[in-house]
């Protein structure tokens, strides 16, 4: 395994090719941070802050030719030990082997002609057709236990399911190739706000037994305090607030993220934001 960060952006700027209305501006701007193996960072921000460009960025999905491929242009962004910025197509596919990305709405994603467990077991096949069935039924099926589905729904649809269920499908096929990180944007989208955050303590309960690193995008900072580290705070491309959860909340240093702290405090009024105290118990 590769020493260093799992993630590391330098004063790194993103956009999007040009286009038939001339060239877009900056979707990034400037933005640093750094994760540790092993650890969870939180992002939030709100709607066009840049947060699901840095999260297809970090897949290994930027520089591409589709127009929804984010390209670096200034700074660096070094993933696993490989630095993104004019990766290479055989590096790329390397790198993509090593990460588990869960896209927004992943669950509406999967593909409605194949079962559960057809599903949860597809990246499998992509990557090797001649793998036994049996064992990719096993792995399948810890997965799917490990996500809190009964076994039984490995056999159904994904119509046959609900909306948490089935992103809990979706995070079950990230995770199958057992990546060493992990970036899932906004694994919560659509979902009942009474299912949110069990989507995200079975995420975070995964993380602690898998040992990977991860990037997890949220709605709101009370989901992500359950289980990140550490918070990034986007606003207009920028990082505004950045560092422990409770610190950020405590101490903010923008407009933006004073709104944020506001908006907790008056949701979570028994939780006190500690400056000093950890965001979870490890």
């Amino acid at each position: 395994m590769d020493e260093g960060p799992a993630i590391h952006a330098d004063d790194v700027s993103l956009n999007y090719p040009a286009d038939r209305r001339g060239a877009r501006g900056l979707a990034v701007r400037g933005v640093s941070l750094t994760v540790p193996r092993g650890t969870i960072l939180g992002m939030v921000g709100e709607a066009g802050s840049g947060k699901s460009t840095i999260a297809r960025a970090i897949a290994g999905l930027g520089g591409l030719p589709a127009h929804d491929s984010p390209h670096i242009v200034g700074g660096s962004l070094t993933v696993l030990g490989r630095p993104l910025r004019r990766i290479g197509t055989r590096a790329r596919d390397r790198l993509q082997a090593r990460i588990g990305y869960l896209p927004q709405d992943g669950g509406s994603r999967l593909d409605a002609h194949l079962t559960v467990g057809e599903n949860v077991a597809l990246p499998i096949y992509l990557r090797d057709r001649r793998f036994s069935r049996r064992q990719a039924g096993g792995i399948v099926a810890t997965l799917i236990d490990a996500v809190h589905l009964p076994l039984g729904t490995m056999s159904l649809y994904p119509h046959e399911l609900s909306q948490g269920q089935r992103q809990r499908v979706a995070l079950a096929r990230a995770l199958v190739l057992e990546p060493e990180l992990l970036v899932a944007d906004d694994p919560t989208m659509g979902v009942d706000v009474l299912v949110r955050g069990a989507i995200l303590d079975v995420l975070g309960e995964l993380q602690r037994q898998r040992e990977f690193s991860a990037l997890i995008i949220a709605h709101e900072v009370g989901e992500l305090r359950r289980i990140a580290d550490r918070l990034a705070v986007l606003h207009r491309g920028m990082i505004v607030g950045y560092g422990p959860v409770d610190e950020v909340l405590a101490r903010p240093h923008h407009p933006y993220v004073e709104r944020l702290a506001q908006e907790y405090r008056h949701q979570h009024p028994d939780t006190p934001v500690l400056s000093t105290a950890p965001a979870k118990t490890r």
